[in-house]
């Protein structure tokens, strides 16, 4: 985690059921309030290898503390394990820090001392060595460095996931940091393209405001961008036909 502030993490995704009604008027699945994404549930093993790429976000100044992060993950969605890659973006009294990480829940989030800048495109990979054994690796493509640790992992392996959040802070939900939208591309899962559909995105709805949708993903299924969403901003899905969740 950055040195401005150290009791940030992780949270598995809070969905938000009082909102499910917004998610289906938007063309996605879920809704919660802290991620926004895509992501895709099996059965228990299903997932032992999970990749992705994007662009660090740019953030602007804020008065007030905001925070951001775009990771990929296994678990944490519809269970409360996690293992976990990506980079944080943040605004702390006015002043803009970005840096790299990886998590394995519960254990804080361990900061990679790597420079990371806005802008950088980012490439990682999750995966599954041995029975508990796990890679996880981070490159930053546009300053020539990778980063690789081998630990310890025993989650059930239910979901996957490419996501922007507003992370844990202090014990709560921090505000999303004003952003430019976050592009994931060259999205795998066990070795091939996930096929991301609408019905697997979901919005991020804090204090009842919608902040953060992904737009649909290309047709390939493994390339999709989430956007940060302003009160007087354009609407949420640009379409020019409609988007149905699947039933």
């Amino acid at each position: 985690m950055s040195k401005a502030n150290l009791s940030k993490g992780t949270r598995p995704c809070i969905t938000d059921k009082s909102h499910a009604g917004r998610a289906r008027s938007t063309g996605f699945g879920w809704t919660s309030g802290n991620w926004s994404g895509y992501a895709i549930s099996g059965k228990r093993a299903s997932f032992r290898r999970i990749s992705g790429e994007w662009t660090v976000p740019f953030v602007k100044p804020t008065s007030s503390p905001t925070y951001s992060s775009a990771w990929i993950g296994i678990d944490g969605f519809r269970n409360n394990s996690l293992i976990q890659t990506g980079t944080g973006h943040e605004s702390i009294n006015g002043v803009l820090h970005y840096y790299a990480w990886w998590e394995i829940l519960p254990a804080a989030e361990t900061v990679i001392p790597l420079p990371v800048s806005p802008g950088d495109h980012m490439r990682a990979s999750i995966v599954k060595l041995s029975s508990g054994k796990w890679r996880i690796s981070l490159c930053n493509l546009s300053k020539t460095w990778t980063f690789h640790t081998v630990q310890r992992y025993s989650g059930p392996q239910t979901s996957a996931e490419w996501i922007l959040e507003a992370p844990q802070v202090g014990g709560s939900i921090g505000g999303l940091t004003k952003m430019s939208p976050t592009r994931f591309s060259c999205c795998r899962v066990n070795g091939k393209s996930p096929k991301l559909t609408p019905a697997d995105g979901g919005i991020m709805v804090q204090n009842k405001v919608t902040v953060a949708v992904p737009a649909c993903p290309n047709a390939s299924g493994d390339a999709f961008i989430v956007k940060r969403v302003y009160r007087k901003g354009k609407p949420l899905i640009h379409s020019r036909s409609p988007i149905f969740v699947r039933s």
